[in-house]
């Protein structure tokens, strides 16, 4: 797809979403909207927690491959709003469902997509956690299907939808420290040791052939299962891709950039001898024509940087501005040309982003973070995870979202797939 091509279907997707999508809307203003939460351990169960507390919303169903934690969900659901959801292991049978309007996706990284795809497809919204995708291919798939199927899709980078940080960035497009020409991302957390496991049966209530979905077939193993998939490549994206996409979304929107040009760097092992095989280290820099973006990943750190832990810095030429969580609370400092503080914004504020998905959802309007804005961020991450793996410096074409001069590198833009019945059309299996 060339570049005057992929714009006229960003700029027809937009129109799109503003007008032939405003005509279709899910539910009426009087009429409470009718959520579906695909995967609900972990980040999923906060995701209810805002989304329950959202008056127009109304908990439809529940659906999960482990049915302790599905029958757990339900029974904690009805506890706190007298009214129990449906429970379902199959989101097939969600999205057969006619009622349901929106559906919210906090599943593994490798059903990001798969499950996005087949809820457009099926007609409804969706609230989909970061990553955006797996990989890089998968990525563009998701919007496609949003701009095909007319459909509202918001991308889980809450800082969106966070009044201090759109401040923040405001306050840098302003001008005040000057002109801008890098920014630096970084996650600086103390992760866990995995240790090591052995593959082992699969508990009593798993249903490991649907988690598996799309993804290689592997035996089970507990350190390849809950929250500790994010370490292995068949089915996360490392720390880069679960954290890091935060703060890179908030770094490059400071900037105004979306491609890079050109990403080099590192990642490695070198502090966890476990079972991970995403990388505990990186430094990667992502080249734009006029700007840069670095990115820096410990998470063996028992400290943190610049006061914070994930932590976002923008630099001008008379000043900087530094985006973070200071004590638990969001919002930013700015430092004038001689380093000294001269203003620090900090809010203590709850979950915008929910909100604004509900608002989308009855308006048509595109979310604070739509599937594109999201699947951009998130390509960020899927070129340093590859420059990680390869030890290459890529050069890539944003128009053709492609990897130039390297078909061994580009081969992981994309994954292997089995086949199933959640293969996304259009990768390569």
């Amino acid at each position: 797809m060339n570049r005057r091509h992929f714009v006229k279907s960003a700029i027809a997707g937009t129109l799109i979403g503003k007008s032939v999508i405003a005509q279709t809307s899910a539910a009426s203003a009087n009429e409470k909207v009718n959520v579906a939460f695909i995967g609900i351990r972990g980040r999923g169960k906060n995701l209810i927690g805002s989304f329950a507390a959202l008056p127009d919303v109304n908990i439809a169903y529940l659906c999960d491959v482990d049915q302790k934690v599905l029958e757990s969900g339900g029974a904690d659901i009805e506890k706190k709003t007298g009214k129990k959801p449906q429970l379902a292991g199959d989101l097939r049978r969600v999205l057969d469902d006619k009622s349901v309007d929106a559906v919210v996706i906090a599943t593994p990284d490798h059903w990001h997509a798969p499950a996005t795809i087949l809820a457009c497809d099926a007609g409804k919204d969706v609230y989909v956690e970061k990553p955006a995708s797996h990989n890089l291919k998968e990525g563009r798939l998701m919007v496609d299907a949003a701009r095909r199927n007319k459909r509202v899709v918001q991308h889980g980078t809450q800082s969106r939808s966070r009044p201090s940080t759109q401040r923040a960035v405001e306050y840098v497009k302003s001008g005040k420290i000057g002109k801008v020409y890098m920014a630096k991302a970084w996650d600086v957390q103390l992760r866990d040791d995995i240790g090591h496991k052995e593959d082992s049966s699969v508990p009593q209530g798993v249903d490991y052939e649907t988690w598996t979905g799309p993804a290689l077939m592997l035996p089970f193993n507990e350190n390849r299962f809950h929250y500790n998939w994010h370490w292995h490549w068949n089915y996360g994206t490392g720390d880069m891709g679960n954290d890091g996409v935060h703060q890179l979304d908030i770094a490059r929107w400071a900037l105004g950039v979306d491609h890079p040009t050109e990403v080099s760097g590192m990642g490695r092992k070198l502090f966890f001898q476990d079972d991970q095989q995403t990388p505990d280290t990186m430094n990667i820099s992502l080249n734009f024509k006029d700007k840069v973006i670095q990115w820096e990943m410990r998470i063996w750190n028992p400290y943190m940087l610049e006061g914070v832990d994930n932590g976002v810095a923008i630099y001008g030429s008379d000043g900087m501005v530094h985006i973070g969580r200071w004590k638990g609370k969001s919002g930013f400092k700015v430092f004038d040309g001689k380093g000294e503080q001269v203003l620090f914004d900090d809010a203590n504020e709850g979950d915008y982003h929910a909100r604004n998905f509900i608002d989308c959802v009855r308006s048509r309007k595109s979310p604070n973070a739509e599937i594109e804005i999201g699947h951009i961020s998130t390509v960020y991450a899927h070129l340093g995870n590859i420059v990680a793996r390869t030890g290459r410096k890529i050069k890539f074409d944003g128009e053709t979202e492609s990897i130039l001069s390297d078909p061994d590198t580009s081969r992981l833009l994309t994954r292997e797939y089995r086949q199933h019945w959640a293969t996304p059309k259009g990768v390569r299996t």
